[in-house]
């Protein structure tokens, strides 16, 4: 009795909050989806995309929940970069093992984005954004400058996470690892950015005076949205720098622009400040840009983000609100109404 009881709360619950709500229900198919493309019978080279994809999605939406809280930053890929270099240093000075140093380099990200939230508190706007980009550049040339840090070549030979599996396996479980971390990142962030704390984010970005004068700490606010994303990009910069797809090491090139600027033009893309924007911009990014322009046509790297430059122009100037909100926005108009007392006799239940 008790787990049929469970089995039909679970059912309801599900109905009415997934099933019913189209949105909800596209991404748990989306979802489902995805988790069982492994096993359609697609190569090791279309494995490694997608695998790509995970971590610019975690990297991406980090950024634009950064973005909701009115702090728009250019040099996101600091923090990318210093949990690469976290992991790496621990195992190359200390030997700890990478389930040891990948903690502890997300927790070097959350105090360096507590500086850097701190620092930046009395620049807003266009100087924010140019401020933030010197980091990672300032960075760049210590990493270069000081041997133990690797130089040019960086730190390699880092440890693999599952160095026991053999090649297909391994890339499997490498896919099911950042499919893992770019869903909970995501549904993380979507939680907190659509709950009270999220509203007091979208209250700043709106009107920081308004907010202040309400009696809220405006610089708490700030700073914590400096951690929390900060937090989801070195957790992604961490477990990257032991992947086969970044070569199992931390070098410059996680500190890049192109670090940067990706999640920038994937979230305008996919539309800013929606936490889902981003998840669809780097998908639509990435399948055009490595199996239409590099693959099919061959066209080198400059031209392709001229291209694609290109295109995303051209498709904001047909959704300006980004596809994925548009997408979601044409999904809700299919939800059908609700009786006002099917809705209060929900609520009554939950009280």
């Amino acid at each position: 009795m008790p787990l049929i009881k469970y089995l039909r709360k679970t059912y309801t619950s599900f109905t009415t909050r997934i099933y019913d709500v189209p949105p909800r229900m596209f991404a748990f198919l989306s979802l489902i989806m995805l988790s069982l493309l492994p096993f359609m019978g697609i190569p090791i080279t279309t494995l490694q995309v997608l695998i790509r994809i995970n971590f610019m999605a975690t990297l991406a939406v980090s950024w634009d929940f950064l973005v909701r809280s009115g702090q728009a930053s250019l040099g996101h890929a600091l923090f990318f970069g210093v949990g690469a270099y976290g992991t790496a240093l621990l195992f190359k000075y200390l030997g700890y093992p990478p389930f040891i140093t990948i903690p502890l380099s997300v927790l070097i990200c959350v105090g360096i984005a507590l500086l850097i939230g701190f620092s930046c508190l009395r620049v807003k706007g266009p100087y924010l954004a140019i401020v933030t980009f010197a980091f990672p550049l300032v960075l760049t040339g210590v990493v270069k400058y000081f041997p133990e840090l690797g130089k040019d070549a960086g730190i390699k030979n880092l440890p693999r996470i599952f160095p026991t599996l053999a090649y297909t396996e391994r890339w499997l479980a490498e896919y099911y690892l950042t499919f893992a971390l770019m869903a909970i990142s995501a549904i993380i962030l979507y939680k907190i950015a659509y709950s009270k704390t999220g509203a007091i984010f979208v209250a700043i970005l709106d009107d920081e005076l308004a907010t202040k004068a309400c009696g809220i700490n405006v610089s708490k606010y700030r700073i914590m949205a400096f951690i929390i994303s900060g937090l989801f990009a070195g957790l992604a910069g961490a477990i990257a720098a032991h992947s086969d797809l970044f070569m199992r090491r931390a070098s410059p090139i996680y500190l890049s622009a192109q670090y940067s600027l990706i999640p920038i033009l994937v979230s305008v893309l996919g539309g800013m400040a929606t936490i889902y924007g981003p998840l669809f911009g780097t998908y639509i990014y990435t399948l055009i840009d490595s199996f239409i322009l590099k693959e099919m046509l061959n066209i080198d790297d400059w031209t392709r983000s001229l291209i694609f430059v290109s295109i995303v122009l051209v498709l904001l100037i047909k959704w300006p609100r980004g596809i994925g909100r548009t997408i979601v926005e044409k999904l809700e108009d299919l939800e059908e109404p609700r009786e006002i007392e099917e809705i209060l006799k929900e609520k009554g239940k939950k009280g």
